[in-house]
C-alpha cells in the first residue's frame, strides 16, 4: 500500500503545545515534536556516511508520547502502510533537516538577543566555554552549545532551547565545519552573529577541503555571515585569520600575544601547570589575570573571550576576575596531579600536528628541570593523502622539541615514532591501542614525571588517563 499526504499537515496541529524537540526516537518524551531524518537529508546537508532512515521509528515515537512527527514526503510514501494511521499527526517536508533548521531560525528571530559565534581549526570548545564564562560573570544568562554540538543538527538543537526557555540574555555558539559545503554559512543563516570570533586556520579536515586556503575560506564564512554592524574578533597572531579583516566592512577587534592587538597579554608567567598569569590589556585599560590553564594557546583563547567581554561592555577588572574563576574543560588541557608525585596533562579531546606541538611546547616549558617529559601521542586523523608524511614530519619535530620519551598510539603514530627515532630520540615506543598505551605508561611513570596525553577522538586516548586513575589515584592536594 502506498499512501500520499493529502496536505502538508493537519491545521489542528497548530493548536497543539510542544514541550521539546527530538531527533532520536530513543530520546522522545511525552509532548515532543519528533523530526525523522533519512539518508537524503543527511546527504543534502553535508553529513558524511550512511544513516538509518528514522521514518521507520515514527510509530515508536508516537508510542512514547510524541505529539507530531516531521517526515520527508517521499519517505512517507515508501512507509505508507505503517504511517497512514498517523497521517493526521504528521508534518510533511521536502527536507526534514532543513525544516529543523528553519524552525530554529524562527525561534531565534523571536528571541533576537546578541549572539557571539566562535570558530577555528583548534580550541573552539575551550574558547566557547571561556567566552560564556566571562559573559555570565557580568550577570548575563548565557545559552551555549553543550559539549561540541556545533554542526547542522547540534546548532539548531541548541537554539531550539529558546522555544521553551527564552530568558537567556545572550548566546555563545561554537560553529564547526568539515566539508567544503558552506556549513558555517548555513549556521549563520540560523543565527547571524553580532560578534564573530576567529581563532586560527590550521590544516585540519584537509582530507575534505584539499588546501589551507580552502580551510581559510570556509572559516571566513563566519565573518562574512555577521549581522550588519557586527564585530569581527580576529587573532592577530595568525596571518590567515588577520587577513579576514578584508572580508568585513564593519568593526574589527584584534587580539594577540606576539603581534600587537586591541586586546593583548604581556608579562606572561607560568608558575606550574594549571597556573598562568599575565597582564590583560584592552582598549579600556589593564588588569592582572590568574588563569587556571596552561600554554600560550590557552592565553590566546582567554584573550578572545576577553575581547568578546569588551564588545559587550565589560571592563578589564571585571574580565580579569571572571578569567580567574575558570576551570579547564574536561580533556582539554586538564591538569591531573597524582598521589605518587607525577603530573598528567589530559588533552585527549582532539589532535592535529599544530595542536600537538603547542601542547608539547607547554609541556617542555612548564615541567621542572629535573622532570622527565613524556608524550603519549595518538594517531592524528583526517589529514588527507599526505597523512603518513605528516606523521613522520611531526615525529621529527618531536625529536627536537626537548621531550624525553614518546609513546605513539595506533596506526600512523607508528610512522611518527619511527621518524622520531631516526631523528635522534632514542626512548620511543608504539602501542597498538590506547588500552595498551595505558599499561605502558602505568608501568613506567614515577615521581616527578610530567606526562602529556594527546589524541584524536577516534583513538580514545582518554583510556590512558582512566588506567592511570584506576591504578595510581589523584593527589589529595
Amino acid at each position: 500500500m502506498n499512501a500520499a499526504p493529502a496536505s502538508e499537515f493537519n491545521p489542528a496541529l497548530l493548536d497543539i503545545e510542544v514541550n521539546s524537540f527530538a531527533t532520536d526516537s530513543r530520546e522522545v518524551k511525552a509532548g515532543d515534536l519528533f523530526f525523522a531524518f533519512s539518508q537524503p537529508e543527511f546527504a543534502n546537508n553535508c553529513f558524511n556516511g550512511e544513516f538509518l532512515d528514522a521514518t521507520r521509528f515514527v510509530p515508536s515515537a508516537f508510542e512514547k508520547g510524541a505529539v507530531a512527527c516531521v517526515v520527508r514526503k517521499d519517505r512517507f510514501e515508501e512507509h505508507g502502510e505503517e504511517l497512514s494511521r498517523f497521517e493526521d499527526r504528521l508534518i510533511f517536508a521536502d527536507d526534514a533537516i532543513a525544516a529543523f533548521q528553519a524552525l530554529a531560525r524562527e525561534v531565534y528571530r523571536g528571541w533576537g538577543r546578541p549572539v557571539v559565534a566562535v570558530t577555528g581549526s583548534a580550541g573552539k570548545t575551550t574558547a566557547k566555554e571561556l567566552t560564556a564564562h566571562v559573559l555570565s560573570h557580568s550577570g548575563r544568562r548565557i545559552l551555549k552549545n553543550t559539549k561540541n554540538l556545533n554542526n547542522g543538527l547540534g546548532h539548531p538543537m541548541t537554539v531550539l532551547q529558546l522555544a521553551k526557555d527564552p530568558e537567556f540574555d545572550a548566546a555563545v555558539l561554537e560553529m564547526g565545519m568539515s566539508t567544503p559545503n558552506r556549513e558555517i554559512a548555513r549556521l549563520c543563516t540560523i543565527t547571524p552573529p553580532d560578534v564573530a570570533i576567529e581563532l586560527n586556520v590550521l590544516p585540519v579536515h584537509i582530507e575534505h577541503l584539499g588546501t589551507i586556503e580552502r580551510i581559510r575560506d570556509a572559516k571566513a564564512e563566519l565573518v562574512e555571515g555577521l549581522k550588519p554592524g557586527g564585530t569581527a574578533i580576529l587573532n592577530a597572531d595568525d596571518p590567515l585569520v588577520i587577513g579576514m579583516r578584508e572580508r568585513h566592512d564593519g568593526k574589527v577587534l584584534t587580539y594577540g600575544i606576539d603581534n600587537p592587538g586591541d586586546v593583548s597579554a604581556r608579562d606572561l608567567e607560568m608558575k606550574r601547570f594549571g597556573e598562568t598569569a599575565f597582564t590583560l590589556k584592552t582598549p579600556d585599560g589593564e588588569a592582572r589575570v590568574a588563569l587556571a590553564l596552561s600554554g600560550k594557546h590557552n592565553v590566546l583563547n582567554a584573550l578572545a573571550a576577553a575581547a568578546a567581554g569588551h564588545c559587550l561592555g565589560m571592563k578589564p577588572d571585571e574580565i580579569a576576575e571572571a578569567l580567574g574563576t575558570v576551570a579547564p574543560p574536561p580533556q582539554r588541557g586538564e591538569v591531573i596531579r597524582f598521589a605518587e608525585g607525577f603530573t598528567v596533562i589530559n588533552d585527549s579531546y582532539n589532535s592535529n600536528p599544530d595542536a600537538l606541538m603547542k601542547m608539547v611546547a607547554t609541556l617542555v616549558e612548564g615541567a621542572p628541570d629535573a622532570a622527565r617529559r613524556i608524550v603519549v601521542a595518538g594517531e592524528m586523523l583526517e589529514l588527507g593523502s599526505e597523512e603518513a608524511q605528516i606523521h613522520r614530519e611531526t615525529g621529527r619535530r618531536l625529536a627536537g622539541s626537548g621531550i624525553d620519551k614518546l609513546i605513539g598510539v595506533r596506526g600512523l603514530a607508528g610512522e611518527m615514532v619511527e621518524a622520531a627515532r631516526e631523528a635522534g630520540l632514542t626512548d620511543v615506543s608504539f602501542a597498538e591501542d590506547s588500552e595498551t598505551a595505558g599499561g605502558i605508561v602505568s608501568e613506567l611513570v614515577r615521581e616527578g614525571d610530567v606526562v602529556l596525553v594527546k589524541g584524536s577522538r577516534g583513538v580514545r586516548t582518554e583510556r590512558v588517563i582512566e588506567r592511570l586513575l584506576a591504578e595510581h589515584g589523584r593527589s589529595g592536594g
